[in-house]
């Protein structure tokens, strides 16, 4: 039987004035302090503080843990999908199936950065691709080709490897009973707790993760912990939650919150006095959300977990130029460089570009001595503005002011500075070029003699003249669908 909400309330003032007594009885340093909560030992930067947090956010005994495992693994093994990573599990689970050109670590350690960027090109966040070369060269060069099997010793050796990476790595494939928290394992616990917080403070987060070791499941953790984000990607989606399929209905909060909130507002019936809730009024409990934020009868559990709140990308500008020889050996040939090794798309090949001021004064000369160091002296009045692309990275809103220069009737450049090259345009689609830079791309093409000018097909999205995606490919789009927009890429989408 739960408790009436009346008691609720008493209960969580009575933590209130037992947090208060606690602080006028604060232990002597001498005094031996508790230890961090499940999960979290060996990070006492990440102690959480259990005080300010109401047990109503949390599973309290071990009936409800278990209920909450037996039924998520039931379901997960009644209807989870047939991945690629489930059958390779130690590769897949680290490349996340994007390295299918390299069967195993020893190849993709042996391959060239040139070529993890061509085939991740398009995929975003590219320090990602290098990051995980650099972690197979370390695992073939310096671990003896012996991938770490814990979460400690997978975050502390591969660069690139955070916490949550380490523990799908260390429960899935070697089976060590640690917790892990995502996307959707973030949206299934705020959801099942009514945890209505900002989800990124630190005390939320380290709440997720106490929670999520709590309830991993020690005989099956890594089935657990695929399960825990199958039922956040399949079932417990962003928008459209299918609670009447979900395997922990009966636990969740915040389907109870819903019941509740209808009930009060049909005004026909009196709120169930057995229907327990926290007591966000008092302004004790830290995961509540804050009082000021209404509930949205038409959003149901979709409440929670609180929107974040994300700054704007700054804005910048960048002038560039599809330099192209018509008169090429061999034919016509685009000039590209490639970028530095650090800071944004590094190690990526790009159009001649130059950082510009948004109010279009010196662009042209800015890019014409661009262009001259990379191609010697070019025709300047034959450089022409086509238009201009608008690509957002994630913290970035670049606006490139699209140039085009043909050298028809030149002296064919036979003389390459290091870190520039000449690609025919059929070797332009498969380099290691951005998503912004096909844009680009696109303008130039469509503006080009026989394209009919402004016209939709010079103007076809990326997506649609891909190849079709390999079945591997098609299953992890398939997987990540809710997280990711299905419609086709305009000249200004975001970037994925």
């Amino acid at each position: 039987m739960k408790k009436p909400r009346a008691a609720m309330r008493s209960c969580c003032r009575k933590q209130a004035s037992s947090k208060e007594g606690r602080k006028k009885h604060a232990p002597s340093s001498s005094q031996a302090k508790p230890s961090a909560p499940d999960g979290l030992a060996g990070r006492p930067e990440e102690v959480v503080l259990q005080a300010s947090v109401s047990l109503y956010h949390l599973f309290r005994d071990t009936a409800e843990v278990t209920v909450f495992r037996e039924s998520l693994l039931s379901w997960y093994n009644r209807e989870k999908r047939d991945l690629p990573w489930r059958r390779q599990r130690v590769r897949w689970t680290w490349t996340g199936g994007r390295m299918l050109k390299w069967p195993t670590l020893q190849d993709l350690a042996s391959a060239s950065l040139e070529e993890v960027n061509q085939l991740w090109a398009g995929l975003g966040y590219y320090s990602r691709g290098r990051r995980l070369q650099e972690g197979a060269r370390k695992v073939v060069e310096e671990l003896g080709g012996h991938m770490p099997r814990t979460a400690e010793t997978l975050q502390r050796l591969l660069p690139g490897v955070g916490r949550y990476t380490a523990g799908a790595i260390a429960s899935i494939a070697f089976g060590q009973v640690t917790g892990i928290v995502d996307g959707n394992v973030v949206r299934v616990l705020c959801r099942v707790r009514a945890i209505g917080a900002d989800p990124s403070s630190t005390l939320v987060s380290q709440q997720l993760w106490s929670l999520a070791q709590k309830l991993v499941d020690p005989a099956q953790p890594g089935d657990f912990n695929q399960a825990a984000m199958e039922l956040g990607a399949t079932v417990c989606t962003p928008q459209h939650p299918l609670c009447s399929q979900c395997p922990v209905q009966s636990l969740c909060r915040a389907r109870q919150r819903v019941e509740r909130e209808q009930l009060l507002a049909s005004q026909s019936l009196p709120a169930s006095p057995d229907m327990e809730e926290c007591a966000p009024n008092t302004g004790q409990c830290q995961l509540c959300a804050p009082p000021t934020e209404p509930w949205d009868l038409t959003l149901g559990v979709a409440n929670f977990p609180k929107k974040v709140s994300r700054r704007p990308p700054r804005e910048e500008c960048s002038a560039t130029c599809v330099l192209e020889q018509l008169g090429a050996h061999g034919g016509a040939r685009i000039l590209l460089v490639q970028r530095p090794n650090s800071g944004l798309l590094a190690g990526l090949w790009e159009f001649p570009s130059v950082a510009v001021e948004p109010s279009g004064q010196c662009q042209r000369k800015a890019l014409l001595q661009e262009l001259q160091s990379w191609a010697g002296p070019v025709p300047a009045t034959r450089l022409r503005h086509l238009g201009q692309v608008i690509h957002t990275f994630s913290h970035i809103k670049l606006t490139y002011q699209v140039f085009g220069l043909a050298l028809e009737g030149q002296t064919p450049v036979t003389i390459t500075p290091p870190g520039a090259r000449w690609l025919t345009r059929e070797e332009f689609r498969t380099a290691a070029v951005s998503t912004a830079m096909k844009k680009v791309f696109q303008v130039y093409e469509g503006q080009q003699p026989g394209n009919c000018k402004g016209s939709k097909r010079s103007q076809v999205s990326i997506s649609s003249s891909r190849k079709k995606p390999s079945p591997s490919q098609q299953l992890l789009d398939n997987f990540f669908r809710p997280l990711i927009c299905t419609d086709p890429p305009s000249l200004n989408s975001v970037a994925q």
